[in-house]
């Protein structure tokens, strides 16, 4: 059914089953090929002793004829010689001579004569006829006589019942089958031993990863393993190593994140206890006041911190990743931009947008992702430009369409300090905050911009805004791929206006 769970097979019932399966299925076969091989066996010598049978008997029988007399077929069988013919122990012998004209000229008139078409004179052949309802075996032939006349020659036919042939073919068939019986079960034995030889290895190394630690990560040795397991392994070793890579990339973040929420909260304690020393010996309300403030930026600084680290797990979260759709950047960039247009007045910075209305925006500015995780790159970038831009700057958020109808271009460009060459890869590792700036920050905007890039099969550049210029500002540039044109398009709701400059 499906959803049903899967009943799981053992390796070692799957390979017994197609070894033991086709050996049970041969077995009947062989018994029927043995049984007619032994019948085939048995009939040739008794064969041969009815066809001597039948040439004593033809040497008995000839043709006379003279000028004046029609050719006449005689038989010589005294009465003692039939009796000799027919003497034995455990079958019961018949013969019969018929003359020119298919006339009874001795012997058993019961014999079924061939119906078949006459052979060549002298030729001996055998059939299975039967005489009354006795099964019996038939040697029979048209003699050769120079006396009779070419259309119409003597028939001799020599019967043996099979009783004899049937006792020879029961003991050829025992002594054959007999053994098998023995080496069938002996051979079901030995197929059972080598597989359980065969598959030791594999016990063994199934035994090595259960005995492991939980933290024990290193590669499984392969020199024990099979050839044909060898794959597996490496692929296992491979695993692991992904998993050790990942695992301790989640401890150094952890370690990284602990350290520098340690500061924030160090901070308020320590402002909460200057304030309580302040009231208590009844202080300046002042340094209370100052207190306070510095508190209340502390626990903005924690707070964005935990955001951030959230944003970083979002980012993170394959699972997320895979639900993509359709995304119009046109209508996120406005969103971005009318979303921190308050923190660019207070800080007296020109915000603005640039790029293809939000309501009209066609399928070239169109991109299959996940709209909260690109909203978060967004204000990432943003949230750095207005960080670093001094009062009285400018920050533009563009969106630009590929001519060529491949990418699209989103671009954060800025009036800042700008960011040396050298530091441009640096800035995209989490916690890392370029010296001798006074900003505060978690170091995780642009790693989460970058894991979310990446994440959308898009590439991200740093260069310098106005390279001639200073400062020389910064600009983010991220490439995303166009959506598939034949993918649905989402319908653009209707949004802020194509510009919102502050």
């Amino acid at each position: 059914m499906p959803g049903a769970q899967r009943e799981q097979r053992s390796l070692f019932g799957e390979i017994l089953d197609w070894m033991l399966a086709p050996l049970l299925l041969l077995w009947p076969i062989s018994v029927a090929l043995t049984w007619l091989v032994a019948q085939g066996i048995a009939n040739r010598p008794y064969d041969r002793e009815l066809g001597e049978l039948a040439r004593t008997v033809a040497q008995r029988v000839s043709v006379e004829s003279s000028e004046f007399v029609a050719p006449q077929v005689k038989v010589r069988i005294p009465e003692a010689a039939a009796q000799i013919l027919r003497s034995d122990d455990a079958d019961q012998v018949f013969f019969q001579v018929l003359g020119l004209r298919g006339e009874f000229l001795a012997g058993d008139r019961d014999l079924p004569v061939p119906d078949e078409e006459r052979a060549v004179p002298g030729e001996l052949r055998f059939r299975d006829d039967f005489v009354a309802t006795e099964p019996v075996r038939i040697a029979y032939m048209w003699l050769a006589d120079p006396q009779a006349p070419k259309d119409s020659v003597p028939l001799v036919q020599v019967a043996q019942t099979l009783d004899k042939r049937s006792r020879l073919a029961t003991e050829i068939f025992r002594g054959v089958i007999l053994p098998q019986f023995v080496i069938l079960p002996v051979a079901v034995l030995l197929v059972w031993l080598a597989l359980a030889r065969g598959l030791a290895p594999l016990n063994a190394l199934q035994r090595r990863i259960r005995e492991r630690e939980s933290h024990d990560l290193s590669p499984i040795e392969e020199r024990d393993a099979p050839d044909e397991v060898a794959p597996l392994v490496r692929s296992i070793n491979d695993l692991l190593g992904r998993l050790d890579v990942s695992i301790g990339a989640q401890k150094h973040f952890l370690a990284d994140a602990a350290h520098q929420l340690k500061t924030p909260l160090a901070g308020l304690r320590m402002q909460a206890e200057l304030a309580q020393r302040e009231l208590e010996s009844g202080g300046d309300v002042q340094s209370v006041k100052r207190s306070l403030q510095q508190i209340a930026r502390s626990t903005q600084r924690a707070a964005h911190m935990v955001n951030q680290l959230l944003a970083m797990a979002r980012a993170e979260d394959k699972e997320q990743a895979r639900r993509m759709q359709e995304v119009s950047l046109p209508r996120l960039a406005v969103e971005t931009v009318r979303d921190f247009v308050p923190r660019a007045l207070e800080k007296r910075i020109d915000l603005g947008y640039e790029g293809p209305d939000a309501h009209s925006a066609g399928p070239t500015v169109r991109i299959k992702g996940q709209p909260v995780l690109v909203r978060e790159l967004m204000r990432n970038l943003v949230d750095n430009a207005l960080q670093y831009t001094p009062s009285g700057g400018a920050v533009t958020l563009r969106v630009v369409a590929d001519p060529f109808g491949q990418v699209v271009v989103l671009q954060v460009e800025d009036t800042g300090p700008g960011i040396p060459e050298a530091e441009r890869e640096l800035v995209f590792q989490a916690f890392y905050r370029a010296l001798g700036t006074n900003v505060d920050g978690s170091g995780l905007g642009l790693a989460i911009v970058r894991e979310i890039a990446q994440q959308h099969g898009a590439v991200v550049a740093v260069e310098d805004a106005h390279p001639r210029s200073t400062p020389p500002g910064t600009r983010f540039t991220v490439r995303f791929p166009v959506a598939p044109p034949a993918e649905p398009q989402a319908a653009a709701a209707p949004d802020a206006p194509a510009g919102v400059p502050a």
